[in-house]
């Protein structure tokens, strides 16, 4: 059977800001790529992009942000397909997908904002990330983004010039000038500009959780969806230099210093013209050492004038309090891309649960994880996520407490047919929101079409009317003050109040004090 496909200059032509660009209909979505939405020099400011005569074509993805390690290829293509593109400091490219190019369509608009901490991956380098089929699904406009990222774009050098005031959040910039870009142009794609969702999964989550914390960005979005993105050690530095979370002030001469030693300069003006793969090098050489002995060495956003900092540290700011959000994760995370533990689990799975959490602590963490998550396999236990769990409980409480916004709390606690049998994994729920589970092997499962329709059709009543419930998943309430109302998305999806955290203040107890170094009869755990 034929595609439907149309490509010319009367009908799939848009007029932006800066010109027209021409894109292309396939099968009924109106797709277009590689969109540049600003332009920035080397630790500066992002600045728009000047306008241009004629149609330009918006039919290939744009340039993604350099990297500090080139991808290695690995078996986790599995659960987790990639892609990857040629790469660019003029990065600040965005895409769209969009049912209609009518002005009066006013689609919601649900702008996703990549994972990779804030130092790694792209718009485009999960297969799942890919709009077509949520657009076709939802009705809804979606856009995607590139942006700077690691040293490129959070890197502090302000104590070396006011032109680099905001270096140290510069990707985050770039995020806030695309969302400008939407505001004013999307109509011109089908979409209102006034109900733009941003959602992301791991660092695209703590860039929601971040951009609600900048007020340069009030009024470019109505809705957040954090997905694995509200994770442990936000606020407290990142001492390996993951770029995974937020950081305090800290000093940045330290490093800026060690760069030019590194590179024989005398002027950190200097930095902006050396080739990024010399700085890439040298940084890698010169960063681990300082990261090690708890020195900032960038990569994370930092609080200053344009950033407020980490709301479990600094509170919500006004604004913030007035955005619906669904906030979630997953079971196990990143202990569910080791490999199984089925094998040993099912020989002896106390044993197991034994060596994890200690002797002593075995039978009563078995008790608590059974009463949360009941007939999950204690392989579940054995792998359990508490890095971004734990730290989404507070967030949520923090929120229940202080806004006037709804929020609401999900896991996806599938279990899927690898191995024997592997709980869901950092990134797992990416291709169920997409509603792209035919472009994710691990996704075609058995329930896994369920699944997507359940997670994919919340995620658009939340991006459409700020409320995510629908008739195919139990009715789902707000978070209040002590009680986390937590959708269980599973083959049968049930609602839990607080039901993992006795479980995750026992984990909590077990991690700090050493599995066998507590006694959790004597920790205090309400059940």
């Amino acid at each position: 059977m034929a595609s439907n496909f149309i490509c010319n200059t009367t009908n799939t032509v848009v007029s932006t800001n800066a010109g027209q660009i021409r894109g292309f209909c396939h099968n009924g979505i109106f797709k277009f790529y590689g969109i540049k939405y600003a332009d920035a020099a080397r630790f500066h400011r992002p600045t728009p992009v000047k306008p241009w005569e004629g149609i330009r074509d918006a039919l290939g993805y744009g340039y993604v942000s350099p990297m500090l390690h080139d991808p290695i290829p690995g078996t986790g293509e599995l659960r987790c397909p990639h892609r990857y593109w040629p790469t660019d400091e003029n990065c600040q490219y965005l895409n769209v997908w969009t049912p209609s190019l009518e002005e009066s369509g006013k689609k919601p608009v649900m702008v996703w904002l990549h994972g990779g901490g804030f130092s790694d991956g792209s718009s485009i380098e999960q297969v799942a990330y890919d709009g077509t089929s949520l657009a076709s699904f939802g009705d809804v406009v979606v856009v995607t983004l590139n942006h700077r990222l690691n040293i490129l774009g959070f890197l502090d050098l302000s104590p070396f010039g006011e032109e680099y005031a905001n270096s140290a959040n510069a990707g985050l910039e770039d995020i806030v000038y695309a969302l400008k870009w939407v505001k004013e142009n999307i109509a011109g794609f089908g979409g209102d500009p006034e109900n733009v969702t941003i959602f992301g999964q791991s660092g695209g989550g703590g860039k929601v959780s971040a951009l609600m914390q900048i007020p340069s960005a009030d009024g470019l979005f109505q809705k957040g969806i954090i997905q694995s993105g509200i994770i442990d050690g936000i606020g407290r530095g990142t001492p390996k230099g993951l770029g995974l979370g937020y950081l305090y002030a800290m000093d940045s001469r330290p490093i800026v210093t060690a760069l030019m030693e590194k590179l024989g300069l005398t002027q950190a003006k200097e930095l902006e013209t050396v080739p990024y793969a010399a700085l890439a090098a040298a940084y890698n050489e010169v960063a681990p050492a300082m990261a090690a002995q708890g020195i900032y060495v960038g990569n994370s956003p930092m609080p200053n004038d344009f950033f407020v900092g980490d709301p479990l540290i600094y509170g919500f700011t006004d604004h913030a309090k007035t955005i619906p959000v669904i906030v979630g994760s997953v079971i196990n995370e990143f202990k569910g891309f080791a490999p199984s533990s089925n094998e040993a689990v099912e020989k002896d799975g106390r044993g197991v649960i034994a060596k994890v959490y200690g002797e002593k602590n075995a039978d009563t963490m078995i008790s608590l994880f059974r009463k949360a998550f009941p007939g999950k396999s204690l392989r579940d236990l054995a792998d359990m996520d508490d890095l971004f769990r734990r730290p989404s409980i507070q967030y949520l409480e923090l929120r229940a407490k202080t806004c006037a916004a709804p929020s609401y709390s999900y896991m996806l606690t599938m279990d899927f047919d690898i191995d024997g049998g592997n709980g869901a994994w950092h990134c797992s729920d990416i291709p169920f929101v997409f509603h792209n589970a035919d472009l994710t092997p691990f996704a075609g499962l058995e329930g896994g079409k369920e699944l997507e329709d359940r997670m994919s059709r919340a995620w658009l009543g939340f991006a459409r009317t700020g409320d995510p419930n629908h008739s195919g998943i139990p009715a789902w309430p707000a978070c209040q003050p002590g009680d986390e109302a937590c959708m269980l998305f599973d083959r049968e999806c049930q609602v839990g109040h607080n039901h993992d955290h006795a479980l995750m203040k026992a984990y909590k107890a077990c991690m700090e004090n050493g599995a066998a170094g507590v006694d959790l009869g004597s920790v205090k755990i309400e059940h």
